[in-house]
């Protein structure tokens, strides 16, 4: 299956039922949506024993956790040793920033913690640990068998909210009560 439409920017929010654990009540920001594949950052879950100032320390950052206005996330399950950093657009990195919608970019070069570290970073940025990616086809095939909503993302929503209320703020945001929604899908 091919894509004709470019998700980039959007958010996939995880329909109940979503079989893998990993992805229950989730909502992942597109990053980077094509007929190769997608990629994408969860933003509404902390990553398990991994702390800013620990991160920080190991960079070489050490004392200037505090400059990162969020916790670490898991950005998803591929790659968890790799950081990327999502952020507001009003900065741009001198290495590499991909902008990934309105008002937003991401960055995956040491440089942007180093620049927030001392207070020349972005307004808004959350560092996130790993990624989610498909293949060609197996989003578009996911979202058909009912496991994901596609929505607008907003600013607010990624860096305003607490993350244990982002799914169903997301859901919200779109319209839609999370209790009316259905893990079973149809065709008419």
């Amino acid at each position: 299956m091919t894509t004709s439409f470019d998700l980039t920017g959007k958010i996939l929010m995880a329909m109940p039922g979503m079989p893998d654990p990993r992805f229950s009540n989730s909502v992942i920001l597109l990053c980077a949506h094509s007929e190769e594949g997608a990629m994408g950052l969860m933003i509404n879950k902390l990553a398990e024993n991994v702390s800013k100032e620990d991160l920080f320390d190991q960079l070489g950052l050490t004392g200037q956790a505090d400059a990162l206005e969020s916790a670490v996330h898991t950005g998803g399950p591929v790659e968890m040793e790799r950081g990327f950093v999502l952020h507001t657009a009003d900065y741009e990195s001198a290495i590499s920033s991909l902008s990934v919608g309105d008002g937003l970019k991401m960055t995956a070069t040491l440089d942007i913690l180093e620049d927030i570290a001392s207070g020349d970073g972005p307004e808004h940025a959350m560092l996130a640990l790993g990624y989610c990616g498909w293949g060609a086809g197996q989003l578009e095939g996911e979202i058909a068998d009912n496991g994901w909503l596609v929505g607008d993302a907003e600013t607010n929503l990624i860096f305003g909210q607490d993350d244990a209320q982002k799914w169903s703020k997301a859901l919200a945001a779109q319209g839609l009560d999370p209790v009316l929604l259905s893990d079973v899908a149809g065709r008419a």
